[in-house]
């Protein structure tokens, strides 16, 4: 079956990415009679190594934008034309590819709905216009989160045609030269962790004003992420500019191992994001043993499962209060985030799936 990866060539592939390769790489494992043929545009050149598709890929005639424009309006290209008959197409973001077999789909959220204002005015008329192919043709609508299948049911999607998969955490890779990369990276010391990518509605302009309330009492934050849609910088979001190169780091892109240090190393993990189709990074987090902080309702309440500090994301002194608190439960929160991560798995993500296909099948 057909299976769409274009999103890994994004200039931000962002958490659509991560999910779409990791349910391929668990899929050999957790259904090996499940045959994935990976489907993109004709992009030049390979896309970042954490992004590198596990399966093979077939090309379409056009890429990115074109692509996606040609799929809505033309209903072409046909995937069939680059994979050869197939069984089903799953589509593993909101963006349907043009065919004429069975399709699945993965939505992770329906932020652009709820919160306009955060997507530029393309952005919101390619998901709208996804969302509306999606009603009318596929058949069922893998929902990464609880909330975003409510979020589709109020939309207009019948029960029958949602599924809840969540998604999944891998094992944390331990670096051995954990000190050097630090080094590298310029930190030393206690610091609060954010990833993610940098866009409005990932909040961080209420987390820097949080910390700012408590002074040096909460040590510097580090801020890994590409920026994203609304070219977010930090120097324009804290209230006090001359404390801006000491108490925010921004290190941008990291590389996988790079970022598994700084996981470890982190006294906090911080993410009041807004919202979320899921929040891979709260169980990223959980599982290399750092506390976390993240927002009341939502799926990032749904995904930290009692193992996390819960804050009001619109309250700057919630936030601030959130991130005490964290530090002074650190051990216990330690093991509760385990335990949690350690529930979730790439391969049941990648069994869930699978039933999915099965049922359409069927």
């Amino acid at each position: 079956m057909a299976y769409s990866l274009e999103q890994c060539w994004h200039r931000v592939p962002g958490g659509t990415a991560t999910a779409a390769i990791e349910v391929a790489r668990a899929m050999s494992g957790a259904r090996p009679d499940v045959q994935l043929i990976g489907v993109a545009g004709n992009n030049q050149g390979e896309p970042a190594s954490s992004y590198a598709p596990p399966i093979n890929v077939q090309q379409l005639a056009l890429h990115g934008a074109a692509l996606y424009e040609a799929s809505l309006r033309f209903r072409a290209p046909r995937v069939e034309r680059a994979t050869g008959e197939i069984d089903l197409l799953h589509c593993t973001s909101i963006i349907p590819f043009a065919s004429r077999t069975k399709m699945v789909a993965t939505v992770h959220d329906l932020a652009f709905l709820k919160y306009p204002e955060f997507f530029s005015r393309r952005g919101n008329s390619v998901f709208r216009r996804s969302l509306t192919v999606l009603l009318k043709r596929a058949e069922i609508l893998l929902c990464s989160s609880q909330a975003t299948l409510q979020d589709c049911l109020e939309f207009g999607f019948s029960a029958d045609r949602l599924s809840h998969v969540p998604l999944g955490v891998n094992a944390p890779v331990i670096a051995p030269n954990a000190a050097q990369v630090l080094d590298r990276l310029g930190l030393s010391g206690e610091y609060l962790l954010y990833v993610g990518t940098l866009e409005p509605r990932k909040n961080l302009s209420r987390l820097v004003a949080a910390l700012e309330t408590l002074g040096d009492s909460a040590p510097q934050l580090v801020v890994v992420g590409a920026t994203g849609w609304g070219d977010l910088k930090l120097d324009s979001i804290t209230n006090d500019k001359s404390k801006t190169s000491t108490r925010v780091k921004f290190l941008g892109f990291v590389a996988a191992s790079d970022l598994g240090v700084l996981y470890s190393n982190a006294s906090a993990f911080c993410y009041p994001s807004l919202m979320e189709g899921f929040g891979l990074p709260i169980l990223e987090a959980m599982s290399h043993g750092v506390p976390v902080v993240t927002s009341r309702g939502s799926s990032t309440q749904e995904v930290a499962g009692g193992a996390a500090v819960l804050v009001d994301q619109f309250d700057v002194a919630s936030i601030a209060s959130g991130v005490t608190e964290a530090l002074n439960r650190r051990d216990e929160l330690v093991l509760l985030g385990r335990k949690r991560a350690a529930e979730m798995t790439w391969h049941q993500t990648a069994v869930r799936t699978a039933a999915v296909y099965d049922e359409v099948l069927r």
